[in-house]
């Protein structure tokens, strides 16, 4: 794989200098260095992340605080194996993968990643349009939708472009990512300090909520056990609660660690020209440029969303007062109904239900970001928080959005069996930023989402263990490792580690999978049957394909 147009060698010479003199020598080089992390935190920090942490704190209070930096701690150290493989060896994953442990299931991953790119750009890109109109006030006339899509685009690809030319245009990249990325993080730490300087955030429990409990897969929190106690019917609340709990915690752990970003790692070292004396570099950049700044914006989120949300909707919802947007009305009469359904009630009026019941319809509404940030307005004027929480999520989208391309890049350039760089590789990266403003504009707005999102998102879950397994594989083989393979304890604490990530993966897997009750609209087709359909498909072919090479090579 050809390396960016970048002096290795003198960062090189700055690296192995800077850890001969250790201490701030070291750390100040590592931070100047690093990129690749930071490319890693830009896609996590997308939209996906924005839902999945509000709905954490709609539905679960700070009782889930602990779900997605546990999720993130598993992915990094996945990472840092990748890392490990990929500085060590110096080959493509891809081929690896292929050669070492299946060409089926190297195909799948690649195929998956293209999935992922191509229909994830369009949230981001309505997520970006929707911000830049609604909460920042730009382009509000007709048609201002077609006017954000193309500065979106133009941004994006702007700076992608930086991404693939000289040493300056190269650092330049590194600089504004970096500046993309804390530019998020400090504007969702502006909202929470906003709430805590005009009220008093529970930092007790918000500290507790830290704290791993595994439990919340089947139990309802316990913010909502009196409301569940106080209701019309305990039963049924309990199972439906306990089935969103499930759904959020499943969407917020998804959007932790995504597919395409296991084919973004590895590619990005090697254009980088990075080899095994900067494995101590590429931990470190994990940390301070993924982990860190994931924690912190999605911790806040969370925070924001529950003090506003959770067990706390507009006392004008539950009173029955006009005035509130038909979507919130129609969706909390929705929930009211099913219930009353369900629970051979239907003859009963909405009215007459207990307080308890018409809370909990309440909090199960799925409420977009820009409810939250509408309700911040109380806090700090509605201009200041819109302000704030709209430049967040521009950054969110537009940084999620380049990586996206860049990931298209390399997933296309290997595919073809070409160089990642030149002409194909950035008319590749465009592919994305095509679908994603095309989409936004004429399917992600309607009923088209479904047949795009749902399956993508599905295969792409089911996908990640087994990727997982193929590279704690790798990790393991010693004919691709060779003397680099760990050993001793060292390999032990590696094993246990990924045993865990790939434990938790497929967990959420299988929740995502037998969770899901949906229907693939007009049909009776569920979507649980598409995903298992799937995964059978793929382990089949792995298993053929294995039988056929035995017999070749017996």
């Amino acid at each position: 794989m050809p390396q960016l147009k970048t002096n290795t060698a003198s960062r090189r010479e700055i690296l192995l200098a800077a850890k001969q003199k250790g201490g701030a020598a070291k750390w100040g080089a590592f931070l100047r260095l690093s990129g690749p992390g930071w490319m890693q935190g830009a896609i996590t920090l997308g939209g996906g992340s924005l839902a999945g942490s509000l709905y954490l704190g709609i539905i679960g209070g700070y009782e889930m605080m602990w779900l997605q930096p546990l999720m993130m701690l598993f992915c990094v150290v996945m990472l840092c194996a990748i890392s490990h493989i990929t500085l060590s060896t110096g080959e493509r994953p891809f081929a690896a993968l292929n050669q070492h442990v299946s060409p089926v299931l190297g195909w799948a991953w690649l195929i998956a990643t293209l999935m992922a790119n191509l229909v994830w750009a369009m949230p981001q890109f309505s997520l970006g349009s929707a911000a830049l109109r609604q909460n920042l006030g730009i382009f509000p006339f007709e048609g201002g939708e077609y006017a954000a899509m193309i500065v979106l685009f133009a941004v994006s690809s702007f700076v992608l472009w930086l991404n693939d030319f000289s040493e300056k245009s190269y650092r330049i990249f590194d600089i504004v990512l970096k500046l993309m990325v804390g530019l998020v993080v400090i504007s969702f730490f502006a909202v929470v300090y906003l709430m805590a300087s005009r009220s008093d955030l529970p930092w007790s429990r918000i500290w507790s909520g830290f704290i791993p409990n595994p439990r919340l897969i089947f139990e309802p929190v316990k913010s909502l056990g009196a409301l569940i106690a106080d209701s019309s019917s305990p039963a049924y609340w309990r199972e439906v609660v306990v089935s969103a709990q499930r759904d959020r915690m499943v969407a917020a752990a998804a959007t932790a660690v995504g597919i395409n970003m296991t084919f973004l790692l590895p590619y990005s070292v090697l254009k980088r020209g990075w080899d095994r004396d900067f494995l101590g570099l590429a931990k470190f950049d994990l940390a301070a440029g993924l982990f860190l700044p994931f924690v912190l914006t999605t911790s806040c989120v969370v925070i924001a969303a529950a003090a506003q949300f959770h067990a706390n909707p507009e006392m004008d919802l539950i009173d029955g007062q006009a005035g509130l947007p038909e979507k919130l009305v129609t969706a909390y009469e929705g929930n009211l109904t099913e219930m009353l359904e369900r629970t051979g009630s239907s003859d009963t009026a909405i009215t007459d239900l207990p307080k308890a019941d018409r809370i909990l319809a309440a909090t199960l509404i799925r409420r977009d970001a820009f409810a939250m940030a509408d309700t911040l307005k109380n806090l700090g004027g509605r201009g200041w928080a819109q302000i704030i929480f709209g430049i967040g999520v521009v950054g969110m989208a537009v940084s999620s959005i380049i990586i996206l391309m860049i990931i298209n890049g390399f997933a296309v350039c290997e595919m073809a069996g070409r160089p990642a760089g030149g002409w194909i590789y950035r008319l590749a990266a465009l592919l994305p930023a095509i679908s994603g403003s095309l989409g936004a504009l004429f399917l992600w707005t309607g009923k088209a989402n479904f047949y795009l999102a749902v399956p993508t998102s599905k295969f792409g879950m089911v996908l990640l263990p087994i990727a997982y397994v193929a590279f704690f594989c790798l990790m393991n083989n010693r004919q691709l490792l060779g003397d680099s393979l760990p050993r001793g304890m060292t390999r032990v604490g590696w094993n246990l580690l990924m045993g865990v990530a790939i434990l938790l993966a497929v967990t959420g897997a299988a929740i995502s999978i037998l969770n899901d009750k949906s229907r693939i609209p007009g049909s009776i087709i569920s979507v649980r049957g598409v995903a298992l359909s799937l995964l059978g498909i793929l382990i089949a072919t792995g298993f053929l394909f294995q039988i056929n090479q035995n017999r070749k090579h017996p």
